[in-house]
């Protein structure tokens, strides 16, 4: 049996690593946690109703300049309180129509790794 350090997002079924593919190493399962982080909607998470940029939020907002600092601000934020091993180095968000882009750099140091979070979110039915 394939041993790893959390299962793969979205879970899917693996012969090789057991029930569910696995994350293997710390980068890869860094990602994955950031962009839960990212993803979750304030209060959506039980017994830590704080938990969470809400990102997907943007999408019943009026995206705002002010809207967008408020993302900046509570993106930092929770990094420090949940990741604090992560070092944000670079945020940018960009609109184009009913599509936003949100790109993260940052860094992990005690790894000395720089990476990227690119996410997008469509004012439509999916995400």
């Amino acid at each position: 049996m394939a041993t790893g350090i959390s299962a793969k997002l979205p879970l899917a079924y693996t012969k090789g690593d057991g029930p569910y593919l696995l994350n293997k190493d710390l980068v890869e399962n860094t990602k994955q946690n950031f962009k839960n982080l990212v993803f979750t909607v304030p209060g959506e998470r039980v017994m830590n109703s704080d938990f969470g940029v809400g990102f997907a939020n943007l999408l019943f907002e009026q995206v705002t300049d002010d809207v967008l600092e408020d993302l900046k601000e509570r993106l930092f934020v929770q990094t420090s309180r949940y990741l604090p091993f992560i070092k944000i180095t670079n945020f940018q968000t960009k609109i184009e129509g009913n599509l936003v882009n949100l790109r993260v750099e940052y860094l992990i140091p005690s790894l000395s790794v720089a990476d990227v979070l690119d996410l997008d979110i469509k004012g439509e039915t999916d995400l």
